[in-house]
């Protein structure tokens, strides 16, 4: 009787405690946090792939800097604005960083919409042509008889018409390939192509793949007034969830600050939760680029947007015929969303 009755008791125990962790799961919308307040569950897309310049959204993560604001943040790969701006309007993700040029070039071109930016990351364009010593390309005119390789929705790729036409480059004599987010730098150091679409922060890691010295043509050399990456969410969640959106981009950009401060703390966060990441290479990309984040003019807050200045962005891309004459920043950002100066 005695084993029939302990045996009973572990079966009642394991039912009870199934029960439990079944009702626990119940609710795939909402988790707890530190204190037991429920937390919304939100999906947030890198910028491109999973490289040291995007650790600042694990590192908000890590540091509990998005539980603290009321979220549990589930971190994917992005590949490039394109796909960025496709996940967020969709509904696959809630948030996500693009590059502002490459949005509006989107927009501008009926090719996106339903989106709004609500937080700047790098106050300049962070986009460039990346290649390696050795295959003849130190300036943008030697492009001409090249092949490239980028995803096909990239800033860099969109843009690259307009950078060839005011660099003096006949962009009809560059040939593009499509490539993957990944495995772009891999692409360049086989040999099969003569250089990718890459961001500047990029040298260290492309440094690291090919065992060359890296050379970049940044496009911030003739178009110097664009802004580089912004947070982006739908136009659905920024109209109905406005302080949703303030909360989380806070906790992101407290990330970002935190980031560009301990840059190889968070290159050792970013190794523990992508197992292929490269630390000293990582490290070295968020140094590279803290001189892009800063904020500039009077302003002395990471984050903020100056209608002015994406207004002559947009102005010189409408004089290289890459916009639309009709086109206003406050139909890609809201102000009332960004971060004030």
């Amino acid at each position: 009787m005695n084993r029939l009755a302990r045996t009973v008791a572990a079966m009642a125990l394991a039912m009870a405690l199934a029960l439990a962790s079944g009702c626990g799961g119940s609710d795939s919308d909402t988790a707890a946090g530190a204190d037991g307040t429920a937390l919304e569950k939100v999906t947030y897309l890198t910028s491109f792939g999973n490289f040291g310049r995007d650790a600042y959204a694990w590192v908000a993560k890590d540091k509990g800097f998005f539980e603290e604001a009321g979220f549990d943040v589930e971190i994917k790969p992005g590949q490039g604005t394109g796909g960025v701006i496709s996940a967020v309007v969709s509904g696959q993700a809630q948030f996500g960083p693009i590059d502002l040029t490459g949005g509006l070039l989107q927009m501008g071109s009926g090719q996106a919409k339903d989106f709004v930016a609500v937080a700047a990351i790098q106050q300049r364009t962070m986009a460039a042509i990346a290649t390696t010593e050795g295959e003849g390309i130190a300036a943008p005119k030697d492009l001409e008889g090249k092949r490239l390789a980028d995803t096909p929705g990239s800033v860099v790729r969109n843009l690259f018409p307009t950078y060839a036409r005011l660099s003096g480059t006949d962009a009809g004599k560059v040939t593009w390939v499509n490539g993957d987010a990944q495995t772009l730098m891999g692409t360049l150091a086989s040999g099969s192509v003569d250089g990718i679409g890459q961001f500047v922060v990029g040298k260290p890691t492309i440094e690291a793949v090919t065992k060359k010295k890296a050379v970049l043509l940044p496009y911030s050399d003739v178009m110097p007034d664009l802004y580089g990456n912004a947070l982006i969410t739908s136009t659905k969640i920024a109209e109905q969830k406005p302080e949703m959106v303030k909360r989380f981009a806070t906790a992101l950009l407290k990330g970002l600050e935190y980031s560009l401060a301990n840059s190889k703390e968070a290159a050792e966060i970013l190794k523990r939760n992508v197992d292929v990441t490269n630390p000293a290479a990582a490290a070295a990309e968020l140094d590279l680029m803290a001189a892009y984040v800063a904020p500039g003019g009077s302003s002395s807050a990471i984050g903020t947007l100056d209608s002015g200045r994406v207004a002559k962005s947009i102005a010189l891309l409408q004089d290289a015929g890459a916009l639309p004459q009709e086109m206003t920043p406050e139909q890609i950002i809201d102000f009332d969303l960004v971060p004030k100066a």
